[in-house]
Parts: C-alpha cells; structure tokens; sequence
C-alpha cells in the first residue's frame, strides 16, 4: 500500500458564517491526483487548508506526518494559487533568487526551478511582460524551489491554450515521476484523464475516489462528466 502524504480527517471549515467542508476525510499518495469539481465547491479552501494558509474549525490536516502549517513543511510543500505569486517588476531570475533566499535553499535550486518550467531563454526578462503561459510557469517555478515532496496546484491550467495545458501537464507527470506527490485542482472534467487518480467533489464532500477507468467503470459512463453528473444525481445534490 502506498504510503499517505496528506491525510485528512473530520475537516470542517466556515468560511462568513457558511460551513465550506462539513467534516471531510481523504488521503492523497504519490502520483498526480485531481481534485475536480465546479467553481465553489470548496476545493481552494481545501486546498489552502492543506498547506496550512486556512483557518479551520475542527478535524486534522497531516502533510508528510506533520500536522499542517507546521515550520519544518515550509521547504517540503510547493503551492500555487489561482493568483500570480510573482513580483511583476522583477526579472524571472530575480523573483527566483528573491524566494530561494526566503525560503533558505540553495540558489542553485533557483537556476534548476527555472530549467525545469522551460523558461531558461526568459531568466533576464521582467515578468510583467510574460505571457500567460510563461508566467504560469514562473509562479511553479517559485513552488518548486528545494523539491518539494508535495506539489498542491490551484487552478494552474485555467485560461492557457491547449499546447502549454499539455506542456504544463507533462511537466506535473516527469514531477510525479520524480517521486513528488502532485494534487491538482480542475473545474475542467475532460482534464481527468490525465490523472493518476481522481478526487471528485462537490458541494464541499468528495463524492467519487478512484482512477479514471475506475470511476467510469463504476456509472458506466463514457467519461469523468457524465460520471460526475451520474453520481450528482445518485447522490440527491442535483441543484
């Protein structure tokens, strides 16, 4: 059995007097999870949860055995949000030198996370002038400083064209490879397939775990959208 880097037990958070997750339990292992489900559901407060960065209101969040948050996870967990984390008047090379010397590694891990994202012909320019693919890749580029063992990516494919949303995803997948744990979160379905295994959430519960073929196999659906609408419906939440 694979080893858990995340185990999540009883979550519950409240988020403006609503409750975002009513008490959810799930683990994630190595290999690339997505985490899919509409705009609203709760998966960025999941995910937020995860690396620590949400308040919540009971349950536990463990990340590589440690509860999360904890100060020894800093190095060990890349995150990226919806949001650039990138500091728009400085230069590729800049940004990542700036958050090596935060997050205390080596610089040579700065020159590394810059190869690794494809973006070594665009180290000396300044990021407010990348494009949106290219500054999709600087913001990993700064969650990957000191190989992290946990990758939790928010969105990271949204609004890219088809050929960087397949560049970005290889790149998740030679992660994976690596030994990385890598979670993903999606609103696009037809994104699953390029999944190890599939989280399927909805209205703040994980309705489906499995592999794609496992998943589909269990509705008899023809792919992850009308699996997901099958178990929305078996489940009583259609709206």
């Amino acid at each position: 059995m694979m080893k858990n880097i995340v185990a999540v037990r009883d979550l519950v958070v409240v988020r403006g007097g609503q409750e975002v997750l009513p008490g959810i339990s799930l683990d994630v292992t190595a290999g690339v999870t997505g985490l899919l489900g509409p705009s609203g559901c709760g998966k960025t407060t999941l995910m937020r949860s995860l690396v620590g960065a949400q308040q919540v209101r009971s349950g536990s969040v463990e990340v590589l055995g440690e509860p999360a948050g904890s100060a020894g996870l800093r190095t060990r967990i890349g995150y990226v949000t919806q949001a650039p984390s990138v500091y728009n008047d400085l230069t590729v090379a800049e940004n990542l030198a700036f958050f090596a010397r935060v997050l205390g590694v080596d610089r040579s891990s700065a020159d590394e996370a810059i190869e690794v994202v494809g973006l070594s012909d665009q180290r000396q320019q300044v990021v407010g002038k990348l494009s949106g693919g290219q500054l999709s890749r600087a913001s990993l580029a700064v969650a990957l400083l000191g190989t992290p063992d946990l990758l939790v990516l928010d969105e990271p494919t949204v609004g890219l064209d088809p050929v960087l949303r397949r560049d970005l995803w290889g790149l998740f997948h030679r992660l994976a490879d690596a030994g990385a744990a890598v979670l993903v979160s999606s609103h696009v379905m037809d994104e699953a397939e390029r999944c190890h295994r599939l989280l399927l959430m909805r209205e703040g519960r994980i309705i489906a775990d499995g592999s794609p073929d496992e998943i589909r196999g269990r509705t008899g659906a023809a792919d992850i959208e009308q699996a997901f609408l099958s178990l929305v419906e078996h489940t009583g939440e259609v709206a």
